[in-house]
């Protein structure tokens, strides 16, 4: 049996083992979704959020380029109107609206014969369609995280695209080594989804991620 953390409870965790995470404010309602969007700076995202709810974008649950304060309390007004009772305990986060024309996808899987590996890969939402990815078995050093990166077939998108720096190898080897020390740290995480892992500035930031525990 096993269990999901909620995304902000996700995210902390991975930022705890050197993995960079886009910053957010969880919010009890539209008001204080308002005034946490204010302290961010906008544009914001506004996501419905609970250790139930695995799969936001599916659902709905996720309101992108917020730019006012109004904009914020219908947005989350919507979200929380939108919880089934399945969700258990809801709440609206909201984060800065990061952007890029890159999105990566990484994670952590328990093998039953290789046992736990870290995985990097291209995709974002078109992961499965994409299908490059890369795994390497835990546990991992820096050599070991550079080779998966270099293993991936669409190297031109680490390089320059329109007019975005080339992705910062060294930070992207970062994640997976934080996942690595994640894996090792942590035996109760079966697995875990970053997805997707936006290249802002030449350097991947998670904007989504869930973790999952053993019981």
């Amino acid at each position: 049996m096993t269990r999901t953390l909620a995304e902000d409870e996700s995210s902390a965790l991975l930022a705890a083992h050197g993995v960079p995470v886009a910053p957010a404010t969880r919010a009890d309602g539209p008001d204080a979704a308002a005034a946490a969007a204010e302290t961010i700076g906008y544009p914001v995202v506004a996501k419905l959020v609970g250790d139930a709810i695995a799969h936001k974008t599916e659902r709905g649950l996720v309101r992108l380029g917020l730019r006012d304060a109004d904009a914020v309390r219908a947005a989350a007004t919507e979200l929380l109107a939108a919880a089934r009772p399945d969700d258990g305990e809801v709440a609206v986060l909201v984060a800065p609206m990061l952007r890029g024309t890159r999105e990566l996808v990484a994670g952590l899987v328990r093998d039953p014969q290789f046992g736990p590996c870290v995985m990097i890969g291209f995709g974002g939402v078109l992961t499965e369609a994409v299908a490059d990815v890369a795994f390497v078995p835990v546990p991992l050093d820096a050599v070991d995280a550079a080779e998966a990166i270099e293993s991936l077939s669409t190297q031109a998108l680490l390089g320059p695209v329109r007019g975005e720096p080339p992705v910062d190898r060294d930070a992207l080897a970062a994640v997976l080594l934080g996942l690595g020390a994640l894996a090792e740290a942590r035996p109760d995480v079966v697995a875990v989804d970053v997805n997707p892992l936006i290249v802002v500035d030449g350097r991947p930031v998670a904007v989504d991620a869930l973790v999952e525990l053993d019981g």
